[in-house]
Protein backbone atom coordinates (compact mmCIF):
# COMPACT_ATOMS: atom_id res chain seq x y z
CA UNK A 1 0.00 0.00 0.00
CA UNK A 2 2.80 2.55 0.48
CA UNK A 3 3.95 2.03 -3.06
CA UNK A 4 0.86 2.97 -4.04
CA UNK A 5 0.40 5.72 -2.40
CA UNK A 6 3.90 7.18 -3.52
CA UNK A 7 3.15 6.13 -7.02
CA UNK A 8 -0.44 8.14 -6.80
CA UNK A 9 1.16 10.98 -5.05
CA UNK A 10 3.45 11.49 -7.55
CA UNK A 11 1.34 11.08 -10.50
CA UNK A 12 -1.20 13.52 -8.74
CA UNK A 13 1.68 16.08 -8.62
CA UNK A 14 2.91 15.47 -12.01
CA UNK A 15 -0.51 15.77 -13.74
CA UNK A 16 -1.44 19.33 -11.60
CA UNK A 17 1.72 20.70 -12.21
CA UNK A 18 2.64 20.42 -15.60
CA UNK A 19 -0.68 19.75 -16.69
CA UNK A 20 -4.00 21.01 -15.42
CA UNK A 21 -2.90 24.03 -13.69
CA UNK A 22 -1.81 25.75 -17.28
CA UNK A 23 -5.14 24.43 -18.89
CA UNK A 24 -7.32 26.17 -15.81
CA UNK A 25 -5.83 29.10 -16.07
CA UNK A 26 -5.92 29.83 -19.57
CA UNK A 27 -9.74 28.41 -19.83
CA UNK A 28 -10.77 30.32 -17.13
CA UNK A 29 -9.27 33.71 -18.63
CA UNK A 30 -10.22 32.67 -22.29
CA UNK A 31 -14.21 32.70 -21.33
CA UNK A 32 -13.13 35.92 -18.28
CA UNK A 33 -12.12 37.86 -21.51
CA UNK A 34 -14.17 36.51 -23.94
CA UNK A 35 -17.40 37.81 -21.86
CA UNK A 36 -15.48 40.57 -20.08
CA UNK A 37 -15.61 39.35 -16.86
CA UNK A 38 -19.43 38.57 -16.94
CA UNK A 39 -18.78 36.46 -13.63
CA UNK A 40 -17.94 39.55 -11.73
CA UNK A 41 -20.67 41.90 -13.63
CA UNK A 42 -23.10 39.70 -13.35
CA UNK A 43 -23.13 38.48 -9.64
CA UNK A 44 -26.64 40.44 -8.66
CA UNK A 45 -27.79 38.90 -11.70
CA UNK A 46 -27.39 35.42 -10.66
CA UNK A 47 -29.15 36.32 -7.04
CA UNK A 48 -32.43 37.28 -8.92
CA UNK A 49 -32.66 34.35 -11.21
CA UNK A 50 -32.50 31.78 -8.27
CA UNK A 51 -35.95 32.79 -7.38
CA UNK A 52 -37.56 31.89 -11.13
CA UNK A 53 -40.34 29.17 -10.61
CA UNK A 54 -40.62 26.39 -13.33
CA UNK A 55 -43.12 25.84 -15.75
CA UNK A 56 -44.22 22.69 -13.96
CA UNK A 57 -43.48 21.84 -10.64
CA UNK A 58 -42.91 18.35 -11.53
CA UNK A 59 -39.93 19.64 -13.24
CA UNK A 60 -36.27 20.67 -11.02
CA UNK A 61 -36.13 24.42 -10.54
CA UNK A 62 -33.24 26.94 -11.11
CA UNK A 63 -32.59 26.61 -7.27
CA UNK A 64 -32.82 22.84 -6.81
CA UNK A 65 -30.60 22.27 -9.83
CA UNK A 66 -28.17 24.33 -7.81
CA UNK A 67 -28.46 23.12 -4.81
CA UNK A 68 -27.71 19.82 -6.40
CA UNK A 69 -24.57 21.00 -7.68
CA UNK A 70 -24.22 22.67 -4.88
CA UNK A 71 -24.44 19.88 -2.16
CA UNK A 72 -21.70 17.69 -4.22
CA UNK A 73 -19.36 20.86 -4.09
CA UNK A 74 -19.87 21.76 -0.49
CA UNK A 75 -18.55 18.82 1.09
CA UNK A 76 -15.82 17.53 3.34
CA UNK A 77 -12.88 19.17 0.89
CA UNK A 78 -14.76 22.45 1.95
CA UNK A 79 -13.48 21.52 5.87
CA UNK A 80 -11.32 18.98 5.55
CA UNK A 81 -9.48 19.52 2.44
CA UNK A 82 -8.83 23.09 3.33
CA UNK A 83 -6.99 22.35 6.76
CA UNK A 84 -5.21 19.97 4.68
CA UNK A 85 -4.03 22.68 2.43
CA UNK A 86 -3.03 25.13 4.69
CA UNK A 87 -1.28 22.40 6.78
CA UNK A 88 0.47 21.15 3.50
CA UNK A 89 1.00 24.31 0.87
CA UNK A 90 0.60 26.41 3.92
CA UNK A 91 -1.71 29.64 3.95
CA UNK A 92 -0.83 30.74 0.71
CA UNK A 93 -2.89 28.42 -0.70
CA UNK A 94 -6.15 29.61 0.45
CA UNK A 95 -4.70 32.93 -1.81
CA UNK A 96 -4.77 30.78 -4.72
CA UNK A 97 -7.74 28.93 -4.13
CA UNK A 98 -9.72 32.41 -3.89
CA UNK A 99 -7.95 33.48 -7.83
CA UNK A 100 -9.17 30.34 -9.17
CA UNK A 101 -12.28 30.57 -7.77
CA UNK A 102 -12.86 33.88 -9.46
CA UNK A 103 -11.27 32.27 -12.96
CA UNK A 104 -12.86 29.06 -12.78
CA UNK A 105 -16.00 30.80 -12.36
CA UNK A 106 -16.18 32.00 -16.31
CA UNK A 107 -15.52 27.95 -17.11
CA UNK A 108 -17.75 27.01 -15.20
CA UNK A 109 -20.39 29.40 -16.90
CA UNK A 110 -19.44 28.23 -20.23
CA UNK A 111 -20.12 24.51 -19.39
CA UNK A 112 -23.47 24.71 -17.95
CA UNK A 113 -24.46 26.44 -20.73
CA UNK A 114 -23.65 24.58 -23.16
CA UNK A 115 -25.33 21.46 -20.80
CA UNK A 116 -28.77 23.78 -20.64
CA UNK A 117 -28.02 23.85 -24.61
CA UNK A 118 -27.99 20.13 -25.41
CA UNK A 119 -29.89 18.68 -23.01
CA UNK A 120 -32.40 16.21 -23.56
CA UNK A 121 -35.60 14.70 -22.25
CA UNK A 122 -35.74 11.89 -19.94
CA UNK A 123 -39.22 11.04 -18.82
CA UNK A 124 -40.64 14.23 -17.04
CA UNK A 125 -37.27 15.64 -16.28
CA UNK A 126 -34.18 17.02 -18.17
CA UNK A 127 -31.18 15.53 -18.27
CA UNK A 128 -27.44 16.64 -20.14
CA UNK A 129 -23.77 17.39 -19.41
CA UNK A 130 -20.29 16.85 -21.01
CA UNK A 131 -21.33 13.42 -22.20
CA UNK A 132 -24.26 15.19 -24.21
CA UNK A 133 -22.68 18.12 -25.83
CA UNK A 134 -19.90 16.43 -26.67
CA UNK A 135 -22.31 13.89 -28.62
CA UNK A 136 -24.75 16.31 -29.92
CA UNK A 137 -22.50 18.66 -30.86
CA UNK A 138 -19.30 17.19 -31.68
CA UNK A 139 -21.05 14.01 -33.04
CA UNK A 140 -18.59 12.21 -31.08
CA UNK A 141 -20.78 9.42 -29.05
CA UNK A 142 -17.87 7.38 -28.22
CA UNK A 143 -15.75 9.85 -26.65
CA UNK A 144 -19.07 10.83 -24.34
CA UNK A 145 -19.48 7.56 -23.27
CA UNK A 146 -15.16 7.34 -22.93
CA UNK A 147 -15.92 10.60 -20.56
CA UNK A 148 -19.22 9.07 -18.98
CA UNK A 149 -17.17 6.50 -17.84
CA UNK A 150 -14.49 8.47 -16.10
CA UNK A 151 -16.79 10.22 -14.37
CA UNK A 152 -18.85 7.94 -12.96
CA UNK A 153 -15.28 6.66 -11.97
CA UNK A 154 -14.24 10.15 -10.53
CA UNK A 155 -17.95 10.81 -8.39
CA UNK A 156 -18.49 7.17 -7.14
CA UNK A 157 -15.38 5.80 -6.30
CA UNK A 158 -12.97 9.07 -6.32
CA UNK A 159 -14.82 11.53 -4.35
CA UNK A 160 -17.74 8.93 -2.81
CA UNK A 161 -14.32 7.29 -1.30
CA UNK A 162 -12.95 10.84 0.09
CA UNK A 163 -16.19 12.03 0.84
CA UNK A 164 -16.61 8.44 3.33
CA UNK A 165 -12.52 8.44 4.40
CA UNK A 166 -13.18 12.03 5.66
CA UNK A 167 -16.12 11.30 7.66
CA UNK A 168 -15.05 8.29 8.79
CA UNK A 169 -11.81 9.76 9.98
CA UNK A 170 -13.85 12.22 12.48
CA UNK A 171 -14.53 9.32 14.63
CA UNK A 172 -10.76 8.30 15.56
CA UNK A 173 -11.62 10.77 18.45
CA UNK A 174 -14.17 9.03 19.56
CA UNK A 175 -13.16 5.50 19.35
CA UNK A 176 -9.62 4.41 20.44
CA UNK A 177 -7.49 2.72 17.76
CA UNK A 178 -10.26 3.67 15.63
CA UNK A 179 -8.59 2.17 12.61
CA UNK A 180 -7.50 -1.22 13.85
CA UNK A 181 -11.16 -2.01 14.79
CA UNK A 182 -14.61 -3.03 13.15
CA UNK A 183 -15.86 0.30 13.04
CA UNK A 184 -14.63 1.52 9.88
CA UNK A 185 -16.70 -1.42 7.97
CA UNK A 186 -20.05 -0.70 10.41
CA UNK A 187 -19.66 2.89 9.53
CA UNK A 188 -19.22 2.09 6.02
CA UNK A 189 -22.02 -0.33 5.96
CA UNK A 190 -24.69 1.82 7.76
CA UNK A 191 -23.32 4.98 5.22
CA UNK A 192 -23.86 3.17 2.64
CA UNK A 193 -27.61 1.92 3.48
CA UNK A 194 -28.89 5.76 4.50
CA UNK A 195 -27.40 7.05 1.13
CA UNK A 196 -28.63 4.34 -1.19
CA UNK A 197 -31.71 4.90 0.25
CA UNK A 198 -31.90 8.27 -1.23
CA UNK A 199 -30.18 7.56 -4.21
CA UNK A 200 -32.89 5.02 -5.07
CA UNK A 201 -35.70 6.96 -5.13
CA UNK A 202 -34.01 9.04 -8.09
CA UNK A 203 -32.98 12.49 -9.23
CA UNK A 204 -36.43 14.12 -7.76
CA UNK A 205 -35.61 12.64 -4.37
CA UNK A 206 -32.08 13.73 -4.57
CA UNK A 207 -33.13 17.06 -5.30
CA UNK A 208 -35.45 17.05 -2.44
CA UNK A 209 -32.93 16.05 0.27
CA UNK A 210 -30.40 18.50 -1.21
CA UNK A 211 -32.18 21.33 -1.39
CA UNK A 212 -33.15 21.19 1.90
CA UNK A 213 -30.04 19.77 3.40
CA UNK A 214 -27.56 22.05 2.04
CA UNK A 215 -28.62 25.30 2.73
CA UNK A 216 -29.39 24.55 6.66
CA UNK A 217 -26.29 23.23 7.33
CA UNK A 218 -23.78 25.52 5.18
CA UNK A 219 -25.73 28.44 7.27
CA UNK A 220 -24.82 26.46 10.70
CA UNK A 221 -21.47 26.11 9.45
CA UNK A 222 -21.00 29.96 8.27
CA UNK A 223 -22.65 31.47 11.23
CA UNK A 224 -20.16 29.53 13.91
CA UNK A 225 -17.72 30.65 11.37
CA UNK A 226 -18.54 34.01 11.52
CA UNK A 227 -18.97 33.73 15.40
CA UNK A 228 -15.03 33.33 15.10
CA UNK A 229 -14.36 36.03 12.58
CA UNK A 230 -16.21 38.57 14.85
CA UNK A 231 -14.52 37.46 17.80
CA UNK A 232 -11.27 37.57 16.13
CA UNK A 233 -11.95 40.75 13.82
CA UNK A 234 -9.24 42.69 14.99
CA UNK A 235 -6.71 40.04 13.60
CA UNK A 236 -8.20 39.91 10.16
CA UNK A 237 -5.31 41.92 8.51
CA UNK A 238 -3.33 40.14 10.01
CA UNK A 239 -3.94 36.88 8.87
CA UNK A 240 -4.64 38.42 5.48
CA UNK A 241 -1.79 39.64 5.23
CA UNK A 242 -0.23 36.08 6.36
CA UNK A 243 -2.48 34.18 3.62
CA UNK A 244 -1.28 36.73 1.15
CA UNK A 245 3.20 36.64 2.00
CA UNK A 246 2.54 32.95 1.80
CA UNK A 247 0.94 32.94 -1.16
CA UNK A 248 3.87 34.73 -2.86
CA UNK A 249 6.84 33.11 -0.85
CA UNK A 250 8.95 32.12 -3.62
CA UNK A 251 11.09 29.62 -1.81
CA UNK A 252 8.38 27.78 -0.43
CA UNK A 253 7.63 27.64 -3.83
CA UNK A 254 10.41 26.29 -5.26
CA UNK A 255 11.26 23.98 -2.56
CA UNK A 256 9.51 21.06 -4.24
CA UNK A 257 6.05 20.14 -5.60
CA UNK A 258 4.25 18.58 -2.22
CA UNK A 259 4.01 21.63 -0.42
CA UNK A 260 3.83 23.98 -3.28
CA UNK A 261 1.03 26.61 -2.16
CA UNK A 262 0.16 27.05 -5.83
CA UNK A 263 -0.34 23.44 -6.57
CA UNK A 264 -2.49 22.92 -3.18
CA UNK A 265 -4.26 25.75 -3.41
CA UNK A 266 -5.35 24.70 -7.37
CA UNK A 267 -5.87 21.00 -5.86
CA UNK A 268 -8.41 21.93 -3.31
CA UNK A 269 -9.63 24.43 -5.10
CA UNK A 270 -10.53 22.65 -7.58
CA UNK A 271 -12.15 19.64 -5.63
CA UNK A 272 -13.88 22.43 -3.51
CA UNK A 273 -15.92 24.20 -6.39
CA UNK A 274 -15.27 21.82 -9.59
CA UNK A 275 -14.96 24.50 -11.81
CA UNK A 276 -14.48 23.68 -15.50
CA UNK A 277 -14.46 19.62 -14.68
CA UNK A 278 -17.65 19.00 -16.24
CA UNK A 279 -19.68 17.99 -13.08
CA UNK A 280 -21.47 21.38 -12.73
CA UNK A 281 -23.21 20.66 -15.94
CA UNK A 282 -24.78 17.55 -15.16
CA UNK A 283 -27.00 18.97 -12.60
CA UNK A 284 -27.47 22.46 -14.50
CA UNK A 285 -28.89 20.60 -17.04
CA UNK A 286 -31.87 19.40 -15.23
CA UNK A 287 -33.20 23.05 -14.40
CA UNK A 288 -36.46 24.07 -16.30
CA UNK A 289 -35.28 27.64 -17.87
CA UNK A 290 -36.05 30.08 -20.16
CA UNK A 291 -32.75 30.18 -21.27
CA UNK A 292 -29.60 28.19 -21.30
CA UNK A 293 -27.47 31.16 -20.10
CA UNK A 294 -29.37 31.75 -17.29
CA UNK A 295 -28.37 28.39 -15.57
CA UNK A 296 -24.78 29.50 -16.64
CA UNK A 297 -25.08 32.81 -14.63
CA UNK A 298 -26.37 30.80 -11.63
CA UNK A 299 -23.30 28.50 -11.27
CA UNK A 300 -21.74 31.61 -10.27
CA UNK A 301 -23.25 31.12 -7.32
CA UNK A 302 -22.57 27.87 -6.39
CA UNK A 303 -18.65 28.64 -6.93
CA UNK A 304 -19.14 31.56 -4.62
CA UNK A 305 -20.71 29.64 -1.86
CA UNK A 306 -18.53 26.80 -1.87
CA UNK A 307 -14.94 28.60 -2.16
CA UNK A 308 -16.12 32.46 -1.13
CA UNK A 309 -18.45 31.54 1.73
CA UNK A 310 -17.60 28.07 3.20
CA UNK A 311 -13.75 27.63 2.06
CA UNK A 312 -12.96 31.33 3.49
CA UNK A 313 -14.93 30.06 6.66
CA UNK A 314 -12.83 27.13 7.37
CA UNK A 315 -9.47 28.99 5.87
CA UNK A 316 -10.32 32.01 8.98
CA UNK A 317 -11.55 28.87 11.73
CA UNK A 318 -8.05 27.43 10.96
CA UNK A 319 -6.05 30.86 10.97
CA UNK A 320 -7.43 32.38 14.20
CA UNK A 321 -6.40 29.07 16.19
CA UNK A 322 -3.76 28.65 18.74
CA UNK A 323 -2.94 25.35 17.24
CA UNK A 324 0.42 24.24 15.86
CA UNK A 325 0.01 23.66 12.03
CA UNK A 326 2.28 20.79 10.53
CA UNK A 327 2.22 18.10 8.20
CA UNK A 328 2.15 15.39 10.47
CA UNK A 329 -2.05 16.32 11.47
CA UNK A 330 -3.86 17.29 8.93
CA UNK A 331 -7.68 16.67 7.87
CA UNK A 332 -10.60 16.44 10.35
CA UNK A 333 -8.18 15.60 13.45
CA UNK A 334 -6.60 19.14 12.25
CA UNK A 335 -10.23 20.73 12.53
CA UNK A 336 -11.00 18.84 15.65
CA UNK A 337 -8.66 20.50 17.65
CA UNK A 338 -8.75 23.82 15.83
CA UNK A 339 -12.49 24.00 17.13
CA UNK A 340 -11.61 22.00 20.64
CA UNK A 341 -9.33 25.13 20.92
CA UNK A 342 -12.31 27.10 20.59
CA UNK A 343 -15.08 25.41 22.08
CA UNK A 344 -13.92 22.70 24.18
CA UNK A 345 -15.56 19.03 23.43
CA UNK A 346 -18.48 20.89 21.87
CA UNK A 347 -16.78 22.43 19.27
CA UNK A 348 -15.40 18.92 18.51
CA UNK A 349 -18.58 17.64 18.65
CA UNK A 350 -20.14 19.96 16.13
CA UNK A 351 -17.34 19.98 13.62
CA UNK A 352 -18.14 16.46 13.64
CA UNK A 353 -21.62 16.25 13.00
CA UNK A 354 -21.37 18.63 10.58
CA UNK A 355 -19.04 16.12 8.45
CA UNK A 356 -21.33 13.93 8.46
CA UNK A 357 -23.79 15.85 7.09
CA UNK A 358 -21.66 17.62 4.71
CA UNK A 359 -20.55 14.13 3.58
CA UNK A 360 -24.02 12.78 3.53
CA UNK A 361 -25.30 15.33 1.07
CA UNK A 362 -22.08 15.36 -1.57
CA UNK A 363 -22.20 11.84 -1.84
CA UNK A 364 -26.22 11.78 -2.39
CA UNK A 365 -25.12 14.92 -4.93
CA UNK A 366 -22.22 13.00 -6.64
CA UNK A 367 -25.41 10.73 -7.13
CA UNK A 368 -27.59 12.99 -8.69
CA UNK A 369 -24.50 14.05 -11.04
CA UNK A 370 -23.95 10.82 -12.29
CA UNK A 371 -27.16 10.13 -13.41
CA UNK A 372 -27.15 11.83 -17.12
CA UNK A 373 -24.05 9.98 -17.16
CA UNK A 374 -25.28 6.34 -16.45
CA UNK A 375 -28.27 6.77 -18.68
CA UNK A 376 -26.59 7.99 -21.63
CA UNK A 377 -24.41 4.77 -21.17
CA UNK A 378 -27.19 2.69 -21.18
CA UNK A 379 -31.10 3.57 -20.80
CA UNK A 380 -32.04 0.75 -18.96
CA UNK A 381 -33.79 0.54 -15.62
CA UNK A 382 -31.48 -2.38 -14.37
CA UNK A 383 -28.41 -1.38 -15.20
CA UNK A 384 -29.24 2.32 -13.30
CA UNK A 385 -30.20 0.46 -10.46
CA UNK A 386 -27.11 -1.74 -10.72
CA UNK A 387 -24.81 1.08 -11.16
CA UNK A 388 -26.32 3.13 -7.85
CA UNK A 389 -25.72 0.07 -6.15
CA UNK A 390 -22.44 -0.48 -7.13
CA UNK A 391 -21.98 2.89 -6.23
CA UNK A 392 -22.26 2.57 -2.65
CA UNK A 393 -19.19 -0.28 -2.35
CA UNK A 394 -16.53 2.90 -2.54
CA UNK A 395 -18.38 4.55 0.86
CA UNK A 396 -17.03 1.69 2.75
CA UNK A 397 -13.56 1.95 0.99
CA UNK A 398 -13.33 5.32 1.48
CA UNK A 399 -13.84 4.10 5.26
CA UNK A 400 -11.01 1.57 5.46
CA UNK A 401 -8.58 3.29 3.34
CA UNK A 402 -5.78 5.68 4.01
CA UNK A 403 -6.02 9.70 3.90
CA UNK A 404 -2.98 10.02 1.23
CA UNK A 405 -4.43 6.96 -0.83
CA UNK A 406 -8.25 8.99 -0.74
CA UNK A 407 -6.78 12.42 -1.34
CA UNK A 408 -4.75 11.17 -4.31
CA UNK A 409 -7.32 9.15 -5.91
CA UNK A 410 -9.69 11.71 -6.03
CA UNK A 411 -6.92 14.19 -7.69
CA UNK A 412 -5.87 12.10 -10.33
CA UNK A 413 -9.86 10.84 -11.68
CA UNK A 414 -10.93 14.58 -11.33
CA UNK A 415 -7.70 15.66 -13.40
CA UNK A 416 -8.65 13.42 -15.99
CA UNK A 417 -12.43 14.34 -16.80
CA UNK A 418 -10.80 17.94 -16.28
CA UNK A 419 -8.72 17.87 -19.01
CA UNK A 420 -10.93 16.14 -21.47
CA UNK A 421 -14.09 18.50 -20.17
CA UNK A 422 -11.86 21.66 -20.74
CA UNK A 423 -10.70 20.65 -24.49
CA UNK A 424 -14.36 20.23 -25.14
CA UNK A 425 -15.78 23.60 -23.91
CA UNK A 426 -12.95 25.64 -25.55
CA UNK A 427 -13.91 23.56 -28.96
CA UNK A 428 -17.83 24.68 -28.22
CA UNK A 429 -16.48 27.69 -27.53
CA UNK A 430 -18.62 29.81 -30.11
CA UNK A 431 -21.77 27.67 -29.29
CA UNK A 432 -21.71 29.24 -25.92
CA UNK A 433 -20.63 32.77 -26.86
CA UNK A 434 -23.24 32.98 -28.90
CA UNK A 435 -25.88 31.85 -26.49
CA UNK A 436 -24.26 34.20 -23.91
CA UNK A 437 -24.73 37.45 -26.22
CA UNK A 438 -27.93 36.33 -27.17
CA UNK A 439 -29.18 36.48 -23.34
CA UNK A 440 -27.18 40.34 -22.96
CA UNK A 441 -28.41 41.32 -25.92
CA UNK A 442 -32.05 40.53 -24.66
CA UNK A 443 -31.72 41.58 -21.20
CA UNK A 444 -30.93 45.48 -22.45
CA UNK A 445 -34.50 45.87 -23.91
CA UNK A 446 -35.82 45.02 -20.82
CA UNK A 447 -36.87 41.46 -21.83
CA UNK A 448 -37.08 38.34 -19.96
CA UNK A 449 -34.68 36.07 -22.18
CA UNK A 450 -36.12 32.95 -24.12
CA UNK A 451 -33.64 31.52 -26.19
CA UNK A 452 -34.63 30.45 -29.78
CA UNK A 453 -32.09 27.79 -31.23
CA UNK A 454 -33.33 28.21 -34.70
CA UNK A 455 -32.44 31.96 -34.34
CA UNK A 456 -29.29 31.61 -33.01
CA UNK A 457 -28.57 28.87 -35.60
CA UNK A 458 -27.64 25.83 -33.14
CA UNK A 459 -29.59 22.22 -33.70
CA UNK A 460 -30.90 21.58 -30.57
CA UNK A 461 -33.49 19.02 -29.07
CA UNK A 462 -35.19 21.35 -26.51
CA UNK A 463 -34.88 24.74 -27.76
Amino acid sequence: METIALWLSRTSDYIYLYILIFMLVFCGLYFSFRTKFAQIKLFPNAVKLISEKTSDSKKVSAFQALMICTASKVGTANIAGVATAIAIGGPGSMFWMWIMAVIGCASSMAEATLAQIYKTKHGDNFVGGPAYYIHKALNLKWLGKIFSGLFLFCFLFGFNSLQAHNMSSSLKYYIKNYENTCWPYLIGILFAVGVLYVVLGGIKRIGFVTSYLVPIMSCLYILLGLGIIIANFSRIPEVLSYIISSAFDFKAILGGTGGNAILIGVKRGLLSNEAGMGSAPNAAATADTSHPAKQGIIQILSVFIDTVLICSTSAFIVLFSNVNINKDIIGMPLMQQVMHSYLGDFGVHFITFSIILFSFSAIVGNFGFCEPNILFINNNEKFIKFIRILGILPIIFGCITSSSVAWDLADISMALIAILNIIIILLLSNKYLVCFKDYISQKKLGLNPVFNSEKNSIKTECW
